[in-house]
């Protein structure tokens, strides 16, 4: 396992979960290949693509009033395979809705993939509910 190859895929995982926690949502999206997939407990299908989730974030924001306040990424585990890597995480993300402000404890899996110009690229995110510790 390269340290490089680490360090690299660290910085992809650290540039995403920040540009999540801070709303800036192009560069979010962004950081995803177009053809990613999503399951997310809090949804009933799997998401097929970067834009099929960013289709059901707008509708979030446009029904619940959905906004990110802030996301908190501990205990980082990077698993590289090659060409690819398993990056886990446990997520404390604070969101606002009409219905009010919300702390979620999640644990997230992204899988990244090496892209042809040798960044890392998210291809599938996965995200389930964890109890507080």
């Amino acid at each position: 396992m390269s340290t490089t190859t680490v360090q690299e895929i660290r910085t992809a995982a650290d540039a995403l979960v920040a540009a999540f926690a801070e709303g800036r949502l192009d560069d979010y999206f962004g950081a995803f290949a177009p053809d990613a997939t999503f399951v997310f407990h809090t949804t009933p299908q799997r998401l097929g693509s970067t834009a099929e989730y960013r289709a059901l974030w707008q509708r979030w924001v446009e029904e619940d009033g959905f906004r990110v306040l802030g996301c908190v990424s501990s205990e980082p585990l990077v698993q590289p395979f090659g060409d690819t890597a398993v990056f886990s995480h446990d997520v404390r993300t604070r969101v606002a809705t009409h219905a009010g402000e919300e702390t979620l404890l999640e644990r997230e899996t992204i899988v990244f993939a090496r892209s042809e110009d040798g960044g890392w690229l998210a291809v599938h995110e996965h995200l389930s509910p964890r109890t507080a510790a």
